[in-house]
């Protein structure tokens, strides 16, 4: 055997033979814990080698690029059960919103259990323990007590309150309840209204006027900046000297005055209607100066004088051609300026200037705690502002999130 054929037979050999730290470990010891290698299976799935980052799209680097965000991956699950729940939130709620009872006024959150306080027996099925409400005589307090004597099962879909479901469908049947009708896990109002159907109620109201003053917003600020960094010239100096001088007022304070400029006639959905309109006259002028600065550097791009020379109209370059390449920037602003409409309709409401009973909405529910005194007394009253929290903040991570992936090239 010749030298080299030696050399190749002792490489060959170093290549098949591992040494023993690195031999693969026997599967029962693989197999030990399944979490771990699971998690460890779905981390190397999301990490990307640079010879494949070189054959991804855009469109994969974008998604890979959101996928990572976790927050933000929780929060778009958080935002369509919100809105899931709000959207069917007659049959979510085990109560109709309006449905009153003084006999429970001010009734206190009852806890879902499933183990009875006195004698120690677990249930499978979750139950309250019945409420009974006294006036004490010496602070004139309603006090309420729990009866352990009995129990009362929460059943999923049972019959309760009426209603038309999404407005078209009669039927009574709700998502969960108990036989006798009463279930407060939130507890109730001064009216003995169930605090937890009317937040769902209210979700309605808070959310659905972000989307709205935010769709106004966009669709002014995009096509009026837009217009006015393309033509520029008169139009661009009289937008922008106009924008100045709604911005020169305080942005709550100018909410205020031209929500009590509403009339006290109009109708509740007129209303709803008007703050709308309120909170998007000027949520439309920081967007306007950002979509007119990008479009003042893109129509010095070849693609634009390219267009500009081929005939083609100023309305179809700024529609085809500037707004087309400010979508990502225009779609990250829009969701990070829904919790601001979100905030301002909820300050509106607790001050008494927002949306008017019989209408409901976050805000609305939470200035029955503008009283220290309640506040003390009813700190379940609060419960609305947590709601508030969690969906100013899933959209705030949704934001963040969206702005990272529309730059997908960043490590």
């Amino acid at each position: 055997m010749s030298e080299k054929d030696v050399a190749e037979f002792t490489s060959s050999e170093a290549i098949t033979v591992a040494p023993d730290k690195e031999r693969e470990s026997p599967p029962d010891q693989k197999s030990r814990n399944p979490l771990r290698n699971y998690l460890d299976a779905r981390k190397k799935k999301q990490v990307i080698t640079e010879e494949e980052f070189q054959f991804l799209t855009v469109r994969q680097l974008m998604w890979h690029k959101f996928r990572r965000n976790r927050m933000a991956v929780f929060s778009v699950v958080v935002l369509v059960f919100l809105y899931l729940i709000t959207i069917f939130a007659d049959f979510v709620s085990p109560a109709y919103f309006r449905t009153a009872d003084t006999e429970f006024a001010w009734a206190t959150p009852q806890r879902p259990r499933f183990r009875d306080v006195e004698t120690g027996e677990w249930s499978l099925r979750p139950f309250v323990y019945p409420i009974q409400g006294e006036r004490n005589m010496l602070t004139f307090k309603r006090e309420y007590t729990e009866d352990r004597s009995t129990r009362d099962y929460i059943y999923f879909f049972v019959h309760g309150d009426p209603y038309k479901l999404l407005g078209l469908f009669e039927t009574d049947v709700h998502l969960f309840g108990t036989e006798s009708g009463k279930l407060f896990l939130m507890g109730a109002d001064q009216r003995g209204r169930d605090l937890f159907s009317r937040i769902i109620y209210g979700g309605r109201v808070s959310l659905t006027i972000g989307f709205l003053g935010v769709f106004i917003s966009v669709v002014l600020g995009s096509v009026i900046g837009a217009i006015s960094g393309y033509r520029g010239g008169t139009f661009d100096m009289v937008t922008q000297r106009v924008i100045e001088l709604l911005r020169a007022f305080p942005t709550l304070p100018l909410w205020m005055a031209l929500a009590a400029a509403i009339p006290v006639t109009w109708s509740p959905e007129a209303v709803y209607a008007g703050i709308v309109v309120v909170l998007a006259f000027l949520g439309w002028t920081g967007l306007a100066r950002e979509v007119r600065g990008k479009v003042l550097s893109l129509k010095e791009q070849d693609f634009a004088l390219y267009a500009e020379s081929s005939g083609a109209s100023s309305f179809r370059i700024v529609r085809r051609h500037m707004i087309p390449n400010l979508a990502s920037h225009i779609l990250v602003t829009a969701t990070l300026a829904i919790p601001i409409t979100i905030l301002g309709e909820s300050a509106l409401s607790f001050l008494g200037l927002g949306v008017r009973p019989p209408m409901v909405s976050w805000g609305l529910l939470l200035s029955e705690a503008i009283k220290i005194q309640t506040i003390s007394l009813y700190p379940w009253q609060l419960f609305p502002a947590l709601f508030i929290w969690v969906a100013v903040m899933a959209f705030n991570f949704l934001g963040d999130g969206l702005r990272d992936m529309v730059d997908p090239f960043s490590r």
